[in-house]
């Protein structure tokens, strides 16, 4: 009797190890999600503490280019995976329509706070009645509200909808003007710009501005595609490791060739500076030339030449607002890659990043006005008072800064490497607490 309960014992646990192999221990859980989206929290903060540097977005110099291009990675890898987390998250519920109900609150308490809390700590002022945000929390949120309606089709057709949006958007490019204007004398023009154009909408004849910095469209087929890809997550960990490999090769392979022959994708075509043609100079007079014989004429001023960018610069400055299908390529391809090989990540760092890539919310409302604070501090120091500057409606709806404010690359880093740290102690006291405390549901919004 005992040797059969033995064995019995023993098929249990090979069964139950089998099972292990063919499907991770905790699906919600799996390591390279967490490093990536913690690498890309760390990143997102790079660009937030330059909008209160002063410096500009995206030039002239290379630095300030790279500086702005790094976080471009942000946005898209963190909305694919917010799609990813919902279809992990549905296999923990009862059933579809459970999901969606979480999808909708989640989402319109996204907006909401965009629209009130987050609002403030950009700005530091309540200037409600004449600026609002609607920035990548808020197109989060309706993503979120449309993907609780897309989760009821069949999954062939929610990949059929995310590569229509992804990778048909742009077609609409060479109808631009005349979109344009059919936006502009249509009373349904704001419409278009909440799903597309972006930009600023007068709400009402006295109503505050919104301004759409980041439009439905593309991003609700973006995290169309991730909450498909959560499928690919639920496969062992080589399956996986090789499906990342082979779509983010893919899709940096295609960039490349769109890119490169400048075939399609993108409303901006780069081009290798053109040649500067030397201009004839006219000699001043010679020496020997009277005084008294009149007033010289002056040569006419050459005007100053602009500065043309580099052809590696024109070649990686794609269009972001609203995001075309090459800058999704150039960035979710790279973060497919990463996602393959953080499988396997140890080691401190991995710990650090996975620690932040829990609480990507909680450090998202943290950082903002942390990062303000600190700017606050700067100025203090740098120019002897709080700028005036600095209580704008940031980060879209401002004047260039003021002279003598605008930081040095060196201390924009010092300032967000100070703020990484000040974040790192309450992000880890609110991991441990969403770990320990899995009773307390509403943490899952946070």
């Amino acid at each position: 009797m005992l040797k059969t309960e033995t064995a019995n014992g023993s098929a249990t646990a090979s069964a139950a190890a089998a099972e292990q192999t063919r499907m991770p221990a905790s699906i919600s859980r799996v390591a390279s999600i967490d490093i990536v989206r913690g690498a890309v929290m760390l990143l997102m903060a790079i660009d937030h503490v330059r909008v209160y540097s002063g410096l500009p977005a995206g030039g002239p110099t290379a630095g300030i280019f790279l500086t702005r291009w790094i976080t471009h990675f942000v946005a898209p890898a963190f909305i694919f995976l917010a799609g990813t987390s919902a279809f992990l998250h549905g296999r923990k519920l009862a059933n579809t329509s459970a999901l969606a109900r979480f999808l909708v609150t989640r989402g319109l308490w996204l907006i909401l706070l965009e629209l009130t809390v987050l609002r403030v700590a950009w700005t530091f002022n309540f200037d409600f009645s004449h600026y609002l945000l609607a920035g990548v929390i808020w197109v989060i949120g309706w993503c979120m509200v449309l993907l609780a309606g897309l989760i009821f089709l069949p999954m062939r057709a929610i990949v059929a909808f995310g590569f229509l949006v992804v990778f048909g958007h742009n077609v609409l490019d060479r109808f631009s003007p005349a979109l344009y204007t059919m936006m502009e004398k249509s009373h349904w023009g704001w419409l278009w710009q909440v799903l597309y154009f972006g930009g600023p909408i007068q709400m009402g004849e006295h109503g505050p501005t919104l301004f759409v910095l980041y439009s439905i469209v593309p991003w609700v087929g973006v995290m169309a595609l991730g909450y498909v890809f959560g499928r690919v997550i639920t496969l062992d960990a080589q399956s996986r490791r090789r499906i990342c490999l082979v779509l983010g090769s893919s899709a940096i392979l295609l960039f490349l060739l769109l890119r490169g022959f400048n075939l399609y994708g993108d409303p901006r075509p780069w081009a290798a500076p053109k040649p500067v043609v030397a201009q004839n100079v006219q000699e001043p007079p010679p020496a020997s030339a009277s005084a008294n014989s009149g007033p010289q004429q002056a040569a006419p001023a050459t005007p100053p030449r602009r500065i043309q960018a580099p052809a590696w610069i024109s070649f990686l400055n794609t269009t972001k607002y609203p995001a075309s299908l090459l800058f999704l390529l150039m960035t979710l391809g790279p973060a497919l890659l990463v996602l393959a090989f953080a499988e396997n990540a140890t080691g401190p760092i991995a710990r650090t990043l996975t620690m932040f890539g829990r609480v990507p919310f909680f450090y998202y409302a943290l950082h903002i006005p942390l990062i303000h604070l600190l700017a606050i501090g700067v100025s203090l120091i740098t120019i002897g008072s709080v700028s005036p500057w600095l209580f704008l409606n940031h980060p879209v709806m401002i004047p260039p800064a003021p002279a003598g404010y605008v930081w040095s690359l060196g201390l924009l880093y010092l300032v967000y490497a100070v703020a990484v740290v000040l974040l790192y102690f309450p992000c880890r006291w609110y991991a441990g607490l969403k770990m320990r405390r899995k009773d307390i549901g509403f943490l899952s919004y946070l």
